[in-house]
């Protein structure tokens, strides 16, 4: 079994950044693919971005490429997801999530763990 936890979420204003950090225990670090969704009010949850199990490979949802930065430590067996030039619609729930396949991509049922989620509000 699996344990996330997050942290970093918060409010800020449009244009600001905030870093999430995704903390994982129960099994091997490098053995888990991290991923990142993300769920508005009355939306559906969605693909923000995942980093394979050696850190070589990463996605990003188009909506977000060019401004949020995922990465790992493997020393601290956590996640991140380093979020910039935030937008109001960028508001919501972010959850971390884990697969244990090599790399994993967009599909929820690709993961097998997942956190209990943080709350990102972008507004002024």
């Amino acid at each position: 079994q699996v344990q996330l936890v997050e942290a970093g979420g918060g409010l800020v204003q449009p244009g600001g950044s905030l870093r999430l950090s995704c903390a994982a225990s129960g099994r091997t670090f490098s053995r888990l693919t991290m991923g990142w969704f993300r769920q508005a009010p009355g939306k559906e949850r969605e693909f923000v971005s995942s980093i394979s199990w050696n850190g070589g490979s990463t996605y990003y949802a188009d909506s977000v490429k060019g401004r949020f930065t995922i990465s790992r430590d493997y020393a601290k067996n956590t996640g991140y997801l380093q979020m910039n030039s935030l937008k109001p619609e960028d508001t919501a729930v972010y959850y971390c999530a884990a697969s244990v396949r090599v790399v994993a991509g967009p599909r929820g049922s690709e993961y097998n763990y997942w956190g209990q989620g943080t709350q990102v509000t972008v507004s002024s």
